[in-house]
């Protein structure tokens, strides 16, 4: 199964990171052109906006097509999308790409998440395979940005947004070998029954919930820690460097997971995680020094980066086969709903209580919850 799975996680790469690049260099092409940071701010939700009101649709059409035809129409949007930027570089043809490389990706993540899930035959398996997929956006968060913005500087936009549109392209050249499984494809799409319906199982409804916090607690350390540096005098670099080590230590304990999978249990990782992030919220707005944010970024990403692999094991578990799809777009309209919304809120609860305030406050919600996570159970549904 190696190869199948490093080709996969190759045209994840390829894919997301054609969204990645466009996520840096659309807002950044659009300030210099002189648009509002509030034009910005909207560009930038465009990308996950559209995978919220897209992921459902893209769940239930993976469920009825497996992976290959999904994945086709996500190549076919996202190259369709870079190519009007190419043609027309403008503010309303870059917010049409935003749209269209976010719904695509969210599309392809998808249909690869439902698939890589078929090709695990046991729940050490599945801990396995979803620890290698999780380090694909790691890859893709980097590349893009890195490429584009050298592109950018050398060529100027257009040169970026080509390489960016070149890249759907090379993704499905991985992925040609692919094959559906005969479980996949030909599942009845049960089009009677509601996928809100997933969410009157308790346990489905907890791990939705924690998955909510876990991903908030991602979009708080991203939007504050910028804002308690500049509080505290440091420099760009360093708040880059705290954020870098932050990514860095979630993408070397999901490097690592893959051999640990076979003495780890889902509802313990997840438990101890989010204790473990109550307990670093609690100290951040304690630390002044850089190096100790730094160590306490570094032991928060350990902490989130070891916990998507577990949840998504946990999902195919409790899931009915046939519903994976509904399941995962649930999944993802919490997460990219959670990163348009919470940024907000972060901003207007900061200014009423302080970062001090949203730090502890967001950490005990999270401690708290932490129950739920032990009580996950992984009992697979009568279907």
């Amino acid at each position: 199964m190696g190869p199948v799975l490093a080709r996969l996680v190759a045209a994840q790469v390829c894919l997301h990171a054609c969204m990645t690049g466009f996520r840096m260099a659309a807002p950044l092409m659009a300030l210099r052109e002189g648009h509002s940071p509030a034009a910005v701010g909207m560009l930038l939700a465009l990308f996950a906006l559209a995978q919220v009101f897209l992921a459902l649709p893209a769940g239930r059409f993976a469920d009825r097509h497996g992976l290959k035809k999904p994945f086709r129409v996500a190549v076919a949007m996202a190259t369709a999308g870079a190519a009007l930027a190419v043609a027309w570089p403008v503010f309303g043809v870059l917010c049409a790409t935003a749209l269209t490389t976010g719904a695509a990706s969210g599309l392809a993540l998808i249909a690869l998440q439902r698939h890589v899930g078929y090709l695990a035959k046991d729940a050490t398996q599945l801990k396995q395979v979803f620890s290698w997929m999780a380090v694909g956006p790691s890859i893709s968060n980097f590349l893009g940005p890195l490429a584009a913005g050298l592109l950018i500087d050398a060529a100027g936009f257009r040169a970026a947004y080509l390489l960016l549109a070149v890249l759907p392209s090379l993704s499905w050249w991985w992925l040609r070998g692919a094959v559906d499984t005969q479980r996949e494809v030909g599942v009845p799409a049960q089009a009677r029954e509601s996928s809100w319906q997933l969410l009157r199982d308790a346990g489905f409804r907890r791990l939705m919930a924690i998955n909510w916090m876990l991903s908030s607690c991602w979009d708080v350390h991203t939007f504050l820690v910028p804002v308690m540096g500049h509080e505290r005098g440091l420099s760009a670099t360093v708040i880059g460097s705290i954020l870098g080590g932050f990514a860095l230590a979630a993408t070397g304990i999901r490097l690592l997971m893959p051999w640990l999978a076979a003495r780890l249990r889902e509802a313990a990782v997840i438990g101890s995680a989010m204790v473990a992030t109550a307990v670093l919220f609690a100290a951040y707005p304690l630390v002044q020094g850089p190096w100790a944010m730094g160590a306490l970024s570094v032991l928060l990403g350990v902490a989130l980066g070891s916990v998507q692999p577990m949840i998504m094991s946990t999902l195919h578990q409790i899931t009915p086969s046939h519903r994976h799809g509904e399941a995962l777009a649930l999944r993802s309209m919490a997460i990219n709903g959670s990163s348009v919304v919470m940024p907000v809120l972060f901003g207007s609860l900061g200014a009423l209580v302080g970062v001090a305030g949203v730090f502890w406050g967001v950490g005990a919600l999270v401690g708290l919850g932490a129950h739920w996570a032990w009580r996950l159970q992984v009992t697979p549904p009568a279907s």
